[in-house]
């Protein structure tokens, strides 16, 4: 069974969107995934989601009201297939943070997305509600391309 572990700043916004619109999808399909997410920072450890977060799943029939906060750790560098950043600086944090008998392979969410390898997924926390519209759009895009793929 494919694990994926998605991975932001605070584990508040982006990387709680990710795991929900994948085990949405996979949900959907019928696809036996384990996927989490955490994040780099642990700022916000044990925390649900954002409520503007956990409002724009919903207006996407998602519910990610369950999750919490956790920070990424050394075994998740070994638990997962695939570590997968939602920006850049996330995805230079854990390429640092990866011990040194990591087994996961590491990417940024888009890099899944055809024709959007190397894009960041923006960090809507200082915006409004249509950053999370946005965090959304991407997110449901590489849930589907990484469904695409994971079903082949």
């Amino acid at each position: 069974m494919p694990s994926l572990l998605f991975v932001c700043l605070g584990n508040t916004c982006r990387s709680p969107l990710a795991e929900g619109a994948l085990c949405a999808e996979a949900a959907r399909r019928g696809l036996d995934l384990t996927v989490d997410s955490a994040g780099t920072g642990d700022w916000h450890a044990g925390e649900a989601p954002d409520r503007r977060a956990q409002a724009t799943a919903r207006r996407h029939g998602v519910d990610v009201s369950g999750l919490r906060a956790r920070q990424v750790s050394p075994d998740d560098f070994r638990r997962f297939d695939h570590v997968i950043a939602l920006d850049h600086e996330n995805l230079a944090n854990l390429r640092a943070l990866a011990p040194a008998d990591a087994t996961a392979q590491l990417s940024l969410l888009l890099d899944w997305v055809p024709g959007r390898a190397g894009q960041a997924v923006a960090d809507p926390w200082f915006g409004d509600e249509a950053g999370f519209e946005t965090a959304w759009a991407d997110v449901s895009a590489a849930a589907r391309a990484i469904a695409d793929r994971l079903a082949d």
